[in-house]
């Protein structure tokens, strides 16, 4: 996109906020990692940086989860402006008493792995990866115990998977404008 889609506002509110603000209904506990905490004064949100930098998402994952005051923490991107509060809260339930120390979407195929429930048992399989320099975040899964929502369960509330749409270009920036207008 070339600038910081943070900051993009979508029908009154930067895409972080409306993340934020959906995220609020969710839990009180909203931490955001971020590298430029000048840019989010004034959101009501708990602010950190990278503890180990240098590892992209990997590395935000991290830092989150050790901000964290509960055994999960959800990742999502900022980018993502249709976030599905009922889906979100299916696999908060997951979570509870949960073996699985991952709980994930499988979207078509997809792993959408910055709209996931991470917990905390993570970090010991996501630090020797950051301190290698980073890798993708799928790489610690092997070493914990996932749990995949499958196309069925996430259909049941959001069938055509807004949740997952993020704004990479330009053309989705158009596309979210777009379904924005068509959801007020």
């Amino acid at each position: 996109m070339g600038r910081d889609k943070s900051q993009l506002v979508l029908n009154g509110e930067t895409l972080v906020a409306r993340a934020v603000r959906t995220l609020s209904a969710l839990s009180g506990d909203v931490i955001l990692v971020t590298s430029t905490p000048e840019l989010f004064e004034g959101l009501d949100v708990r602010l950190t940086g990278d503890v180990m930098p240098g590892g992209g998402a990997l590395s935000g994952i991290h830092a989150g989860l050790i901000a964290a005051r509960h055994e999960f923490a959800l990742v999502v991107a900022c980018d993502m402006p249709f976030l599905n509060l009922d889906l979100l809260r299916y696999m908060a339930s997951l979570t509870a008493g949960a073996s699985a120390a991952v709980v994930i979407p499988r979207w078509r195929g997809e792993l959408e792995t910055l709209h996931t429930f991470y917990s905390r048992d993570c970090m010991p399989a996501i630090e020797p990866i950051l301190q290698r320099g980073g890798g993708r975040i799928i790489e610690f899964y092997e070493r914990v115990s996932v749990r995949y929502v499958e196309l069925e369960e996430i259909t049941r509330f959001d069938p055509d998977g807004l949740t997952f749409f993020n704004v990479n270009s330009p053309e989705d920036w158009e596309r979210a404008q777009e379904l924005a207008a068509s959801r007020v």
